[in-house]
């Protein structure tokens, strides 16, 4: 399995990209993983990168992108910190991926039982981690559906608050980045939002998430960076 080049990846659009995700993800959890010869990519990468992904995801040990959608080297941009929370950096990288290196697809991956998402739902506050943990608080605060025991001991509360996270966040690069909201509705990206399941290992994409060539309207409430 050779390494994406500059003519594979120019000749992909996002419904291709994602579908090469989908498929990874299958793999994967089937345990029937591409065989690849990785001194082989690394030799044929050596002169530059075209992913065709770029993959915003927790710092998890769990849940490396490259993995988890069975993918060799030079084909995602993985772009990792706890909670996958989205910032100025996170934007200018994922600016680089799309505008300059060629990406066709962001996704933001979220996941089960994540520390971060506990966290935040705890009101933990420790050093630096408090300004980190309180980019997710909002979604605390906005997910209305539990009303009971709204702490990292309710399964359900964390998983709802997980989805809600992941969806905010797909609209805050949209609504904080020009060029990748122009990107998109120009159909040159797309951008969808998914969990992974620490348990199965399985990615289930949030479908309604899911901008590809149209206007890019609120999937959920304006959000603040």
């Amino acid at each position: 399995m050779k390494a994406h080049n500059k003519v594979s990846q120019s000749s992909l659009t996002p419904h291709t990209a994602l579908e090469f995700l989908r498929e990874g993800n299958e793999r994967f959890v089937s345990n029937l993983r591409i065989n690849r010869n990785l001194l082989q990519q690394v030799n044929e990468t050596k002169e530059g990168q075209w992913p065709f992904a770029a993959i915003v995801s927790c710092m998890d040990s769990r849940t490396s992108a490259e993995l988890v959608f069975d993918q060799g080297l030079g084909d995602i941009f993985s772009i990792r910190l706890a909670g996958a929370v989205i910032s100025d950096n996170v934007l200018g990288s994922l600016e680089y991926a799309c505008k300059v290196a060629g990406s066709k697809i962001i996704v933001v991956l979220g996941h089960t039982h994540c520390g971060a998402i506990k966290g935040a739902c705890d009101g933990v506050e420790m050093g630096n981690l408090t300004g980190l943990l309180n980019k997710i608080r909002p979604s605390v605060q906005q997910e209305k559906s539990v009303a009971q025991n709204r702490t990292s001991q309710n399964q359900e509360f964390v998983h709802a608050v997980t989805l809600l996270h992941t969806e905010r966040s797909v609209q805050q690069i949209l609504e904080q980045s020009a060029i990748l909201q122009d990107m998109v509705e120009k159909g040159e990206v797309g951008i969808i939002g998914a969990v992974y399941d620490v348990e199965t290992g399985v990615v289930t994409f949030c479908e309604h998430t899911k901008r590809i060539g149209q206007r890019t309207e609120k999937v959920v409430e304006s959000v603040e960076a």
